[in-house]
């Protein structure tokens, strides 16, 4: 049996000050409507083992919903991304998200395998944490949400 050490040493661990912004254009509000969501993701620092030059990552997506609102931001659903290296390298994740509001924080939480990519067949969890405050008073229909900054750990274990 592996010491569960051996398994972290063929992963690859991100923490603050990693982060993410997410744009909602046009702002989100409890009014489904079509919106536009511009995701921007930095990781790093990160330590990666198994890959000693590896030290941060990124990944960016534009994704247009056709009926979304700030009462979406808490369901779960399936999630595919790729992150790229600052080695070129890349990491395809697929998993899905759980969100909920923690006192005054919003928690998304991926959980999930890389299919493809550096570190292949590793399991993934990945936590961004961001204020809940503009969510709350849009869920009220008291004010939008234009956009989330948010810190993030990423945590990418070997499936060997």
């Amino acid at each position: 049996m592996a010491p569960p050490a051996a398994a972290d040493a063929l992963g690859v661990t991100c923490g603050p000050p990693s982060s993410q912004t997410s744009t909602f254009t046009p702002p989100l509000t409890n009014t489904p409507q079509p919106v536009t969501v511009q995701v921007s993701t930095q990781y790093g620092p990160c330590t990666a083992a198994s890959a000693p030059g590896l030290t941060s990552g990124s990944r960016t997506a534009a994704i247009s919903y056709p009926n979304r609102s700030c009462l979406d931001l808490l369901d779960s659903s399936p999630l595919t991304f790729t992150i790229t290296w600052n080695t070129g390298q890349k990491s395809t994740i697929s998993g899905n998200t759980t969100a909920t509001v923690v006192g005054a924080a919003l928690v998304v939480t991926v959980t999930g395998n890389v299919t493809s990519g550096l570190f292949q067949g590793g399991s993934v969890i990945q936590t961004v944490t961001g204020p809940a405050t503009d969510i709350t008073l849009c869920t009220l229909g008291l004010g939008t949400v234009s956009s989330i900054y948010s810190l993030v750990t990423l945590q990418i274990q070997s499936g060997s």
